[in-house]
């Protein structure tokens, strides 16, 4: 079942989480790489978990993430590794923590290289999958192949976010995301 039919079958509570998500960000090309960063987090620190759990603690995350400002995170102490590991509103895994602060230099390396951290996804599109998750491995930590797949579709890189006959599926196409430019 696709996230777009699955959502409707939610109770109104939850359904109102997701629908946020749903019809407002997700599959839709993001310009900002601090933004582009806080997705890639958030992606990675969902693997093993809802997506619910994330949605619900993303502002606890950007809170504890200094709102995902790459110089800051890619300058984090061993100090601020503790505190993320002790902050209950985000997860307290060492692996997802460390793969934030790695990031976050890699970003900021690949910034340097290519302009932005747009500029460097722009430059390797298109890739299959397959090669997405290739790139990402050796570029990247902790970034398998659903946390690549969520992570690029989530921000308009690969097809799928939504099913066609979704009402927000026109609003995607409209934003142009950048996996409609190789069809």
């Amino acid at each position: 079942m696709s996230y777009c039919r699955a959502i409707d079958t939610m109770s109104e509570e939850r359904k109102a989480l997701h629908k946020a998500y749903h019809d407002h960000l997700y599959g839709f090309p993001i310009h900002d790489d601090n933004e582009l960063f806080c997705r890639l987090v958030l992606e990675i620190n969902q693997a093993g978990l809802s997506w619910e759990t994330i949605l619900k603690k993303e502002a606890t995350f950007r809170k504890a993430y200094d709102n995902f400002d790459l110089q800051t995170v890619a300058a984090y102490t061993d100090a601020d590794r503790e505190r993320l590991l002790s902050d209950p509103g985000i997860i307290r895994n060492r692996l997802k923590v460390n793969a934030a602060i790695d990031n976050a230099k890699t970003i900021l390396r690949l910034q340097e290289e290519h302009g932005s951290f747009e500029k460097w996804l722009e430059l390797n599109h298109p890739k299959t999958k397959a090669e997405w998750v290739k790139l990402f491995k050796k570029t990247f930590r902790f970034t398998g192949g659903e946390i690549v797949n969520e992570f690029l579709m989530s921000i308009g890189y690969l097809p799928g976010a939504h099913a066609e006959d979704c009402a927000i599926y026109n609003n995607v196409m409209e934003a142009k995301p950048l996996w409609i430019r190789s069809m």
